[in-house]
């Protein structure tokens, strides 16, 4: 299956990022078998994506970014929550950027991304 990218969107989409999620996901099935057999009766993705977020914070380490996503993949695909469905949002239900950590512009660094 190819990923399909809209040219226009293209720098949106990190796709060296979800490269690495998909090669974790590969190394995870060869280490601990298929999420199948431990999510989510034998395993909680959303604890241990709390967990790798706070490593994140902590170290700086990519990596454990990439863990996070891919514990909300898991979630996603094999839900633990009892009322989990996908309702699309638009932006008036969205809590959008000012409540969710955006910097004033004093704080923020001016790097390209």
């Amino acid at each position: 299956m190819n990923l399909v990218v809209e040219p226009k969107c293209r720098p949106e989409i990190n796709l060296t990022f979800l490269q690495r999620m998909c090669n974790a996901m590969c190394m995870s099935l060869f280490k601990y078998g298929r999420i199948g057999d431990a999510y989510p009766h034998k395993v909680d993705a959303i604890a241990t994506l709390k967990k790798r977020l706070e490593l994140y914070e902590e170290t700086g380490n990519l990596e454990w970014l990439v863990d996070v996503a891919n514990m909300a993949m898991i979630e996603y695909t094999l839900p633990a929550h009892k009322e989990a469905h996908y309702a699309a949002t638009d932006s008036k239900d969205s809590p959008g950027r000012k409540f969710h950590g955006e910097l004033d512009s004093s704080k923020r660094n001016n790097k390209e991304i």
